[in-house]
């Protein structure tokens, strides 16, 4: 008896031995190239990335339609069910170490042939020409982690969970992103069309001018007949501003998972400001802020546990089964406890010796994948830092554009109205009218559109840096 427990301590000091053991390597973040600050920026401690959507985008109509998206946008409630899948797969990770348990209840007659030697048996012991079984038990059987194959199984399902969860903060990021670029995009077309409308009255008027001087004999019907197409112009800009006015306006109901309709709206364009100094932090910080950047990682680390679960495949398995419960061969003596009372308990080592090479296939591909979750998490990081640089670098040069811009509107404005006192004084001609007309109205329309740029820059520039999923 003695023996007997010492060997079953030295036998379970092994098994926890062994089980100390895990296959494959912890995951360490791959080298990545990292500039030390995004281009000619300063590197700052702070990031507007860590600024929560609501405070960054303070207009309250914006906030209304983003809060709307993030509550019913189809490809974020998508990405929600993914974390949900993930976090059902990674409750079963967690338990994967413990012991399965199975119920049977059985019960089988079986009539021999009386030339058998079972057949025989039943007649020499007056035993009847059946054999009834009835059988209620409990089987079990346990893997021991000997390896930590199971404990690399339940870091890839951790990692794998935390994937699906970057991935729906990095969805929300672009949703967002989305929803304002389409909010400011719809107000420079509120204002282009403002512009338009006021051009076509300015348009109304040259006309009138120079039917007066027609009618005084001092141009010709060409030169009327040119003021009428540059007013059709300013006309014509009017019901194709209005479809993209409609257009958008669906788009952003749609991204807030609604039907579409129009948009009520009191801000304008020029109500937004982007401030001259945005921080944007380290990109080392940056990569580890960015949803999808994290996601990579996250999809790196859970192939890397795969690899170690791969080879832990390859290693022998420690079983223990048993079994338990009542057994009988008559109904009536099944629930005589104990003498129907029965039990077995094994354990079995199992070394894989020749699998038709299936195992050594999963644990090369495994490897394959970890290299492949290795290039997409440094392009990832990579694409982060250009998107990052690339918004910056809009935000620098649209605001010189804007100020340009600016002039450009100021210069062309006054030339109108130059142009209408020369024309009345007879020291320019109708051409000149139409031609600083033309002008002005396309120096207005790019402004708008610059104006949006610019904002938009800003959007990306915010989300480029990781934020928007708070």
């Amino acid at each position: 008896m003695k023996t007997s427990y010492s060997s079953f301590l030295i036998l379970l000091s092994l098994v926890v031995g062994l089980a100390a053991c895990r296959v494959g390597r912890n995951y360490e973040r791959p080298p990545v190239a990292l500039p030390q600050q995004f281009g000619n920026v300063a590197p700052s401690d702070s990031s507007i990335a860590e600024i929560e959507w609501k405070k960054f985008f303070t207009d309250a109509t914006l906030q209304q339609l983003i809060d709307k998206a993030i509550t019913g946008n189809y490809d974020l409630q998508l990405a929600v069910k993914k974390v949900e899948s993930a976090q059902a797969y990674l409750k079963q990770a967690k338990v994967a170490w413990l012991p399965a348990f199975n119920a049977t209840a059985s019960a089988s007659t079986n009539f021999p042939s009386k030339n058998s030697f079972n057949g025989l048996n039943l007649s020499v012991n007056n035993l009847g020409d059946h054999i009834e079984d009835f059988n209620l038990g409990v089987g079990m059987s346990w893997e021991i982690d000997i390896w930590g194959k199971i404990r690399r199984q339940k870091e890839a399902a951790l990692a794998t969970y935390l994937q699906s969860y970057e991935g729906e903060h990095a969805v929300q990021t672009g949703l967002v992103a989305a929803v304002a670029n389409s909010y400011f995009n719809l107000l420079m077309l509120d204002n282009q069309l403002s512009i338009a409308r006021k051009n076509l009255q300015l348009s109304d008027t040259i006309v009138k001018m120079i039917r007066l001087q027609k009618a005084a004999g001092e141009v010709t019907e060409l030169g009327v007949q040119q003021a009428i197409s540059q007013q059709q112009t300013a006309e014509l800009l009017v019901p194709q501003l209005e479809q993209g006015i409609a257009i958008q306006e669906n788009a952003l109901r749609i991204l807030t998972g609604e039907l579409p309709s129009t948009i009520t709206r009191s801000s304008q364009l020029s109500n937004f400001q982007v401030a001259d100094s945005l921080p944007t932090g380290i990109p080392a910080t940056m990569i580890s802020r960015r949803p999808d950047v994290r996601a990579n990682e996250m999809g790196l680390v859970a192939a890397n546990a795969l690899v170690g679960a791969a080879q832990g495949n390859m290693y022998p398995t420690l079983t223990i089964t048993g079994s338990g419960g009542v057994n009988a061969f008559k109904a009536s003596t099944w629930f005589n406890l104990p003498a129907s009372l029965f039990g077995t308990v094994a354990g079995g080592l199992t070394q894989p010796i020749f699998q038709r090479r299936a195992l050594k296939t999963q644990l090369e591909v495994a490897k394959i994948q970890r290299e492949q979750a290795v290039i997409q998490f440094k392009q990832s990081a990579l694409n982060a830092v250009g998107e990052v640089s690339n918004a910056l670098v809009k935000l620098d040069k649209v605001k010189v554009q804007q100020e340009i811009a600016q002039r450009q509107v100021n210069t062309s404005q006054l030339a109108v109205q130059q142009a209408q006192m020369l024309f009345r004084s007879g020291m320019a001609n109708y051409l000149e009218v139409i031609t600083a007309q033309g002008r002005s109205l396309q120096a207005e329309l790019a402004q708008a559109d610059i104006d949006r740029q610019r904002l938009s820059a800003m959007v990306d520039l915010y989300r480029s840096l990781g934020g928007g999923w708070k």
